[in-house]
């Protein structure tokens, strides 16, 4: 069998240990590397003419990418899962205690595991590449670092520095780590084993000390100051997770335990906490949605058709919309975009919008002045059909009008190639009635992004009957490019995202108008897990925006898509949320605080009560999406579960915890759905009859995922 480590040794006394996992791009930790490392380790503790250790990987780019996930898979139990944390304790104490200097060499990736390895090191150099990255990121698998990970870091750069690192998962650049304390020097890839040479030369010294503010000092350096920091921290974190996350908390103890109790305390308690996590539904439910994006990557979603180049994009609207879409087919896909306005204004706020975003990057120093000018160099505007002739593909990002959207296709045609791809940012409109003006309607596709773009990492890639393979395989690819996960789904009214979504807001609506409060029915559906409540999500969205898709809904999907007379009412009051500051909540006020626009109650007509259980307010908006999901199953608009998931979280940020509505659901039981959705059949109507699979699943007993 092929061995992952190698140890050379130089004629200087150094000894060079190089990790390179056989048959893979990345190294990644794995249990059965363990004898391996524990062999090479007793070799060099043997051999009294090494002077000192050198850890460098032999993958281009990549230092070690973390631990394999899918060993945790095979942990039955949560002793199972201790096992494996003590075994990497015992691994990386022994390094650790060797008695000449060990230095880490990073270059790329240095993530989860991997900088846990690092840190059990002397030492630490690493490359100023944009590739070099380092953090422990198991906070966003539901985990916390198992290999000592909690009680090293903390001793390098410091108590609150750490938690942020490891409760946040945020991964740091070359010069943060420098800054931080968590390297000791950062050189040119080129001399990267060089320098570590020297440093292993020059012997194992103390880390060079980090400048310590006065304040952290006093909170650090004392029993009540600790206290504090990690009493806010735990504060902190229980208002963002609202209790639905058990692994911050847990890293928080095993920081405290190993601050307060000392280092084989706080080990013994990060094993405990690690088993514990490792066999948690919330890991489970966040490790499956690892694997699924991490499957979809390598998928064209046409089958084995290889997608064609794109090398130019033009951009139909200078709107919120199109310029998003256009920031990010520069900044990420590094492509030319053609931004086309009818008026000059529209193209200077497309401009001002990518230009706002880059600038951000320049003021985090993630970019340089001249970095952000040269991508803003290829985006440029015009009024007229000009300069995209050689367009690879147009998104098309205007106003939700058929007659409008027909009248793009036609001009595309005639100004654009024979080859060139029309894809359609409809929210809404089914792709086919959009292709109904196209004379190659092969090449017309919807893409559908959310809002903001830059943010949102779902797309959802729609075609038609008649969308050729490689025109989905294309788009597909061109949204990976953009940073986006995009999902392939069926035509038809609303896709899968807005369909589902439609009819979960429109019972947070009817909820409203029964007499909930807008603050009690948000702060429900956010302790559920959603990241913002349903009134706050429509004034964001915007409450025109709702009104004018739900109509769309209720004559192509039916009676159950009727919107609730809230919009009307609201509309009529000029009420359309954020973009008009007029809506459910009070904008431009000085309060830090969210308040609610009182008047919006005389405006419904209704006096306001906070009479709900949370649980049963956010259970009548869910149970209307999981039901809508299923029928998107049922009739081929999404092709499977674990598109369903991807999608709902992705896209409207379904609880993750949870593992998207399909997951959600098998963990439910179809049973008990059933039966909810029929008790509340009869009490409020047919909207919420369950769907023909889903009574079918509730009488064999069947999941979504085996």
């Amino acid at each position: 069998m092929e061995k992952s480590f190698t140890l050379n040794r130089q004629d200087n006394g150094i000894a060079v240990l190089t990790m390179n996992v056989p048959g893979e791009t990345m190294n990644t930790l794995r249990a059965e590397f363990g004898p391996e490392i524990c062999e090479m380790l007793a070799e060099i503790k043997s051999d009294a003419s090494i002077r000192g250790v050198v850890i460098i990987s032999g993958k281009k780019d990549s230092f070690v990418a973390g631990a394999d996930i899918s060993m945790l898979d095979t942990c039955a139990t949560a002793e199972d899962a201790r096992e494996l944390s003590k075994q990497g304790h015992e691994v990386f104490l022994a390094l650790e205690s060797l008695s000449i200097p060990v230095v880490a060499a990073i270059n790329g990736a240095c993530l989860g595991g991997g900088l846990e390895l690092a840190l059990a090191c002397h030492q630490r150099v690493c490359t100023d590449s944009k590739k070099t990255m380092l953090g422990l990121p198991e906070v966003q698998l539901g985990l916390l670092p198992g290999g000592g990970g909690t009680q090293r870091l903390p001793r390098l750069v410091g108590i609150a520095k750490s938690l942020d690192m490891m409760l946040t998962g945020k991964q740091l650049r070359a010069k943060q780590a420098l800054k931080l304390g968590l390297v000791d020097d950062v050189v040119p890839e080129s001399i990267l084993l060089q320098t570590a040479v020297e440093m292993a030369l020059a012997g194992a010294r103390p880390a060079k000390k980090r400048k310590v503010s006065m304040v952290e000092k006093l909170l650090e350096g004392t029993p009540v100051g600790r206290n504090i920091i990690f009493d806010q921290a735990l504060k902190q974190v229980n208002k963002k997770t609202q209790g639905n996350y058990p692994a911050p908390e847990k890293i928080i103890d095993c920081v405290r335990q190993g601050v307060t109790k000392g280092m084989v305390k706080g080990l013994e308690v990060e094993a405990q906490h690690f088993g514990d996590l490792v066999v948690s539904s919330e890991s489970e439910a966040l490790r499956s949605i690892f694997f699924a994006t991490t499957e979809m990557k390598k998928e064209t979603g046409a089958g084995d058709v290889s997608p064609q180049s794109v090398n130019k994009v033009m951009v139909l609207g200078g709107g919120l919309m199109g310029g998003g879409i256009a920031s990010v087919t520069t900044t990420k896909a590094k492509i030319p975009v053609r931004v086309k306005d009818i008026s000059e204004t529209g193209l200077s706020n497309a401009l001002a919008y990518a230009y706002k975003l880059l600038a951000k990057g320049v003021k985090r120093r993630h970019m340089t002045p001249a970095v952000r000018d040269n991508l803003m160099a290829l985006m440029t505007t015009t009024t007229e059909y000009k300069g995209i002739k050689d367009a690879d593909m147009v998104v098309e990002a205007v106003f939700e009008d058929l007659k409008l959207k027909h009248q793009m296709v036609r001009d595309v045609e005639r100004e654009c190639g024979e080859h060139t791809i029309f894809a359609s940012n409809t929210s809404s409109l089914p792709i086919k009635q959009i292709a109904e003006a196209a004379e190659r309607p092969e090449n017309v596709i919807g893409l559908h992004y959310f809002s903001p773009v830059e943010k949102m990492p779902l797309v959802e890639v729609i075609a038609h009957d008649k969308t050729s393979p490689q025109t989905i395989a294309t788009t597909v690819a061109f949204a990976r490019k953009q940073g986006k996960t995009p999902i392939v789904v069926k035509d038809g009214a609303g896709f899968y995202v807005n369909r589902i979504l439609a009819l979960y807001m429109n019972e947070a609506a009817n909820l409203l108008l029964e007499g909930q409060s807008v603050d009690h029915l948000d702060k429900a559906l956010v302790k559920f897990g959603f990241p913002v409540g349903p009134m706050t999500l429509l004034d964001e969205v915007g409450i025109d925006v709702g009104a004018k898709i739900s109509p769309i809904l209720e004559k192509e999907l039916g009676e159950r898509f009727k919107a609730p007379a809230a919009f009307d009412k609201l509309l009529a009051d000029d009420r359309k949320g954020r973009k008009n500051g007029k809506g459910f909540y009070q904008y431009g006020a000085k309060s830090k605080k969210k308040l609610v626009d009182e008047s919006v109650y005389g405006v419904l007509g209704l006096t306001p009560g906070n009479g709900g259980e949370p649980r049963a307010l956010a259970e009548r908006c869910v149970v209307q999406m999981l039901n809508e999901a299923v029928r998107c199953l049922e009739e081929g608009i999404i092709a499977s579960p674990r598109d369903g998931d991807i999608g709902a979280i992705f896209g409207i940020g379904f609880p993750p915890f949870l593992g998207g509505p399909f997951r959600y659901m098998d963990s439910l039981g179809a049973k008990h759905l059933v039966e909810t959705l029929k008790r509340y059949q009869d009490q409020f109507g047919e909207r919420f009859a369950p769907c023909d699979r889903l009574v079918e699943m509730a009488e064999s007993g069947c999941k979504f995922y085996d």
